[in-house]
């Protein structure tokens, strides 16, 4: 590509803050709302017009779980927001903890609350287009928004794009996909209602079985070309609603604008196939019923992922490690979406705990080798590839994020250097609020 040398220009500067957080999905909400309620002031940059993420604009249909079938291991924030989502779902049972359905408006207004209830300020439909770096970390962000361009400056930044933007962009070292650069499918959530329940509740085919649900006929159905395999979790989010985490799409980068617009032109061409041949499938529940919404986000599930001062592996999750400087235990299993042989399970080269089981992820996992002032939390902590496909979810996000923004305000406070925080005050700052860390 050829390129374009910027006139030199000065554009306005707000060196006012302590903490920045980028990204507003749930890692950069627990960020932001940890930061702030340590008494950093913190602002928490949004692209979009609402926080959340993949559990609001992604419209995925519900949590993974937040227990290890003893019980939740996704304390602090983390449960807090699932147990306010549950009590916000009249349909939902107070202890439906594993695969609780989302009411993504109803998690908007809970983020919203959970962000300036703690003091932090939210700035929605905001860009990151660029930073300034210092010799050994980040000196300015660079924002794009309806002013133009605008430069925000604090002490610590905390990366929560899902991308490892600001760490790229700062300089530091990332890894992305398998050892050829390719990466898990993403997917276009979507919700379809008017659906009849009693039908829905008792139609038995919507999900995926290596056994010859109905499912499958779909997939081999030549009316229905962009419906490529048998991945269809659903749940029932809403009176007459059904949330849909379905259909793969492949070879997606996310940090390619060209390449996201395309999948997501023909995400929403699959979700109307999905309406469609469900109508003809089990029309007793969707005869009647209507697309009525396709995520803005498009779902990621792989991209970027930072090398930290420690890389988490999966040797570390089959041993159930445990780590002196760890923030949060995890217990979900290596989640994988790759592509597989005609009738392969969808379910084949996972690995499950058994229950109780669980491992702990390092502080060293948020901090990017060579970064004095940046500190990563989501998706894209360092971990290899297996275990990335296990620690990218939400209840896992929410954790990172609340880790990072208590080491963010530390350090703010501090001396600046994230990987000079005093790991044992943050854990028993993370256990006052409820983290499990036994």
């Amino acid at each position: 590509m050829a390129t374009y040398t910027l006139s030199p220009r000065q554009i306005p500067l707000d060196d006012s803050w302590d903490v920045i957080v980028a990204g507003g999905g749930p890692a950069g909400c627990a960020a932001a709302a940890a930061s702030a309620r340590a008494g950093a002031r913190t602002l928490l940059l949004e692209a979009t017009g609402s926080l959340g993420g993949m559990g609001t604009s992604g419209l995925v249909p519900a949590w993974c779980p937040f227990t290890d079938h003893e019980r939740i291991i996704y304390g602090g924030i983390a449960e807090r927001i699932l147990r306010s989502c549950i009590a916000g779902m009249p349909h939902v049972a107070p202890d439906h903890l594993d695969w609780t359905p989302i009411d993504s408006e109803l998690l908007k207004r809970l983020y919203d609350e959970l962000v300036t209830g703690a003091g932090a300020i939210p700035l929605f439909n905001v860009v990151l287009a660029g930073v300034e770096r210092s010799p050994d970390g980040a000196d300015a962000l660079l924002v794009a928004g309806k002013r133009g361009l605008t430069a925000y400056r604090a002490k610590v930044y905390i990366d929560a794009t899902g991308d490892a933007d600001l760490a790229t962009w700062t300089g530091a070292e990332v890894a992305s996909g398998d050892d050829e650069g390719h990466v898990q499918a993403a997917t276009h959530c979507f919700v379809i209602d008017n659906v009849d329940m009693y039908a829905f509740q008792h139609c038995g085919g919507i999900r995926y079985s290596p056994h010859g649900e109905c499912i499958h006929s779909i997939v081999n159905d030549p009316k229905y070309p962009d419906i490529v395999d048998s991945h269809a979790c659903n749940n029932v989010v809403g009176p007459g609603a059904v949330g849909f985490n379905a259909g793969h799409l492949w070879d997606v980068d996310s940090t390619d604008p060209f390449s996201v617009s395309r999948a997501l032109v023909k995400g929403r061409r699959m979700a109307k196939e999905f309406r469609d041949a469900f109508a003809e499938y089990f029309p007793s529940a969707f005869a009647n019923a209507r697309l009525c919404q396709t995520a803005p986000l498009l779902g990621i599930r792989e991209s970027r992922r930072i090398v930290g001062d420690y890389v988490l592996t999966r040797d570390d999750y089959l041993a159930r490690a445990s780590f002196p400087d760890e923030i949060c235990r995890n217990s979900y299993y290596l989640d994988i979406h790759r592509r597989r042989a005609p009738g392969e399970d969808v379910e084949s080269g996972t690995f499950r705990y058994g229950k109780g089981e669980s491992h702990g992820i390092p502080y060293r996992c948020l901090t990017p080798k060579g970064l004095r002032n940046v500190l990563v939390a989501g998706r894209c902590i360092s971990t290899d590839r297996p275990v990335q496909g296990s620690t990218r979810v939400m209840p896992v996000c929410l954790c990172t994020g609340e880790a990072a923004g208590v080491a963010a305000a530390m350090a703010a406070h501090g001396s600046g250097d994230v990987h000079a925080v005093d790991v044992d005050a943050l854990r028993d700052t993370l256990r006052a609020h409820g983290a499990y860390l036994p």
